[in-house]
């Protein structure tokens, strides 16, 4: 069932009661960068101590990069866009992704804030640890995951606030366009339509 947005301005709604709750639910869409790109920096680092060769670096930078499009999709459908029953859950949605939905313009609420963010990275750092033992390999991973985390953050702001030249980016920008405006059931791809064809939950090309 087709779920059309309710606002279309850059308003904001207030989600919580308490001040402080509220303040750590909005963020401005620079933070990650300030959070992330010293961890990737810190991650290379490791890594090349280690001895890592240049070739293994980015072939794992890439894989991370790779896996980070599969979870940012896997999260979309199916966390994000789960809507339970129950008042609770549904509140519960709401604030995880139901207000961007409905407020898809709010420059506040575009980004993971990092009261959700870090304890999401740190989650999936201890998952990366258990499968790669060793840790040569797993810093030169993780950075590409979080890598891609951040183009996806960034990407995802810029297609709410930007108006893009380039035909790639207009299509991309298209794509999640009508995740929003169109059918919030399909086109769960933000920075990549890749699993959205993969999986056929993307959107039908018009007939010319």
């Amino acid at each position: 069932m087709k779920k059309l947005y309710v606002s279309n301005t850059t308003e904001s709604v207030r989600m919580f009661r308490s001040n402080w709750m509220e303040a750590l639910s909005k963020v401005h869409f620079s933070v990650p960068l300030f959070i992330y790109v010293p961890v990737i920096a810190v991650m290379t680092w490791l890594a090349f101590d280690k001895n890592i060769s240049i070739v293994h670096y980015f072939l794992l930078v890439a894989a991370g990069l790779v896996v980070w499009t599969i979870t940012e999709y896997v999260l979309h459908r199916f966390v994000f866009h789960f809507e339970p029953s129950s008042a609770w859950g549904k509140r519960i949605h709401f604030i995880f992704h139901g207000v961007h939905h409905d407020y898809p313009k709010d420059a506040k609420r575009l980004v993971m804030p990092p009261s959700a963010s870090i304890p999401l990275a740190a989650g999936f750092y201890l998952l990366f640890s258990l499968v790669f033992t060793n840790k040569t390999y797993l810093y030169p991973f993780f950075a590409g995951f979080v890598a891609g985390y951040l183009v996806y953050d960034m990407m995802h702001y810029a297609m709410h606030h930007y108006n893009f030249k380039s035909r790639l980016m207009k299509r991309v920008k298209q794509h999640h366009m009508l995740h929003h405006y169109d059918d919030p059931t399909k086109g769960y791809g933000v920075s990549s339509s890749l699993w959205d064809v993969i999986f056929q939950s993307g959107f039908p090309k018009k007939k010319k």
